[in-house]
Formats: C-alpha cells, structure tokens, sequence
C-alpha cells in the first residue's frame, strides 16, 4: 500500500535581501499579504492536502516566524474578556498543536537542495512535500491537494509545473519532457535555469514538490550545481536516472511570485479583490487612480 504524505517541508532560511530594510528584523514568510503572513497560506494549503507534520528549515533571525505559532493566551484573554469571538477564532486558527510542527537549523545558505536535506532525519523513509512560501497559489482546489490527487495515480517524484515565456526560463527548474499527457507530463529530466534559448521545454518547476526518500539519499552526495549551490532540481535528476518516474504536474489556479516586490503587490491586490469586506472600496480607489492617469495625459 502506498504511503500517505503527511509531511512536509517549508525552507524559509532564506534572508530576503530583495525586501529590505522590512527583513532586517521581519522574516519574509511573516509580511502580510493582506491580513496573513506568506507561511499562513502554505500552512493552510498543506493543511488542505492531508498535511499532519510541517518541519520548517530556518536560519539565524528567524525567532518572530517561531513565535507566531505559538500560543498567545494573554491576547486570546482580552479578546475573549471583549466578546471578540470572531478575531478569537481567526487568532485560535493559527496555532499549532504540540508536537505537529518542528524546526531544523540551515546553518549555510548552501540551496534549496541543502535546505531539504537538513531535514532528512524527520523525514526517515517516506514520501514527503515541500513546499515554499514565497509561491503563493490562488486556487478553488489547493495546489498540493491536487498534486495529492495525482500522486495517487502517478507514483514518483512530482512537481508542480507552469509554463514560462522564453525570457524567464533562466530564472526556473525547466522540465525535459518525454510524454505530455496533458495536466501531466512525465519527463526525461531538469535543467537548471539554463541560459536564454537553451530550455528543453517552457514548463518551468515552481515551489510545489511531492518527493520520495530517493531525492534525499541523492542529496547526500551534496554535488553543487547551478550558482555553485546544492540544487533539488539535480537530486530530482538523479532519482530519475536511478529509476524513479519524475512527473511534471500543470495544477490549476493562478501562481504568485511573492519573493519578488512586484509578485508580493499583485497578490496583495488580488486576494484583496476576492474579500467582500475589502472589495468595494479597493476597486473604487483603483478606478479613481486610473481615471486621474487618464485624465494627466
């Protein structure tokens, strides 16, 4: 019988350079898009697709994202003294029950591949998840709940896939595909961020993963790649070389770069769009800006 994911990875030891001065003391995953941190809206999607056991890998600096999903009893307490029994139960959301989520330390920024391989010993000999909160998916069925669905028909190392102009390819994981089957494609192999022209496909890998113990017995070889970095793209490669079935899966829903500030300001007025409580009088304040552009010209 095949085994269930039930845990899952999140690599946020990243520094955020391209956010500062906010991330000098503010871990990226915790900035608000709208009303929630980045980390809340994969821990949701997680939660979604079965999700049980989330293991962040974090780096010096990171003690505000600990400290958020810890208990806050004396604020629960004056919300509850003031009968805030909404903002309690939005607050209650975010907690996390003791024992379900762990911390590993990435001491170098060594890649993503190193990232999750720092948490191999949590992860022992079963199928596992990563994912990276920096790819914030809009979706009416979770992005990783869909590729849950999928596993179960594809048994392998799946990831999640979009395809990319030609003048982006050398920012992504590019899939070299050998069968399209539509919503899946299995593939021949992974090219990291390969030069302008150079991309096998326009399929390009984003921040979802479905992986098997495989990639983390390939990352112990600890072989740098692409920026001199251990990649998981090439880890992926190699499970396929030793005889693992890679698939590349085109999920449903709308994909947001907010590791960029360009990415980060689109969700935010996307998610804002879709709230009732917000939406009025966002798009009155957007007609009111296109309008006075307009009228400038």
């Amino acid at each position: 019988m095949r085994k269930k994911i039930t845990k899952a990875i999140f690599p946020v030891a990243g520094m955020g350079t391209r956010f500062l001065p906010a991330t000098k003391s503010v871990p990226k995953e915790i900035m608000t898009l709208v009303d929630r941190p980045l980390v809340q809206y994969a821990i949701d999607e997680a939660r979604e697709a079965g999700i049980k056991d989330f293991i962040f890998v974090t780096s010096r600096g990171t003690g505000a994202l600990e400290d958020y999903f810890d208990l806050a009893p004396q604020l629960e307490q004056e919300l509850r003294k003031k009968g805030k029994e909404d903002l309690l139960k939005i607050l209650k959301s975010t907690n996390m029950d003791s024992g379900q989520i762990a911390y590993v330390r990435q001491h170098k920024p060594l890649g993503l591949g190193h990232a999750v391989w720092c948490a191999r010993h949590l992860i022992g000999n079963e199928p596992f998840a990563v994912m990276l909160p920096d790819d914030v998916i809009a979706a009416e069925k979770p992005c990783l709940a869909q590729m849950v669905e999928a596993y179960a028909e594809n048994p392998g190392n799946i990831v999640a896939a979009m395809e990319v102009p030609d003048e982006k390819t050398s920012s992504y994981g590019m899939l070299d595909i050998k069968e399209d089957m539509g919503r899946i494609v299995s593939t021949k192999g992974m090219v990291e961020k390969p030069k302008m022209g150079e991309a096998p496909s326009n399929l390009a890998v984003i921040g979802r993963y479905i992986l098997t113990p495989t990639v983390l017995k390939m990352l112990n070889k600890k072989r740098p790649g692409a920026g001199g970095e251990i990649q998981l793209t090439d880890a992926i490669s190699d499970a396929r070389e030793a005889g693992e079935e890679v698939y590349g899966y085109r999920f449903e829903g709308h994909r947001f770069d907010c590791g960029s500030k360009s990415g980060f300001l689109q969700a935010t007025v996307s998610f804002a769009l879709a709230r009732e409580d917000l939406r009025d009088d966002l798009w009155a304040y957007l007609n009111d800006i296109i309008y006075a552009e307009k009228a400038a010209q």
